[in-house]
């Protein structure tokens, strides 16, 4: 049951757009190609096992942790939001 300007299954729908961005996301941050030697960060030499176990891997271990540890520090806020949640 949708309540003011929201129609049916709006809810839903904002949930499964939500959803969709994070899956976009995540698969956008997957690296293509072939594994650097160094690192791009820092130009150190990354070990053959990351390289073979990731490919495309252009960071090495202590640069992606430090990239990866100020990324959770961002909102997961949905920016979206219904018109509806705007007015109120």
């Amino acid at each position: 049951m949708a309540g003011g300007w929201a129609k049916d299954g709006a809810v839903q729908e904002q949930i499964d757009i939500s959803v969709q961005d994070a899956v976009e996301h995540v698969r956008s941050r997957i690296p293509r190609g072939d594994s650097l030697l160094n690192c791009e960060e820092c130009d150190a030499q990354i070990p053959e096992a990351r390289r073979e176990a990731i490919r495309g891997v252009r960071l090495c271990i202590n640069c992606q942790s430090d990239i990866e540890s100020s990324e959770k520090s961002q909102s997961n806020y949905n920016r979206r939001g219904s018109k509806d949640s705007q007015l109120r």
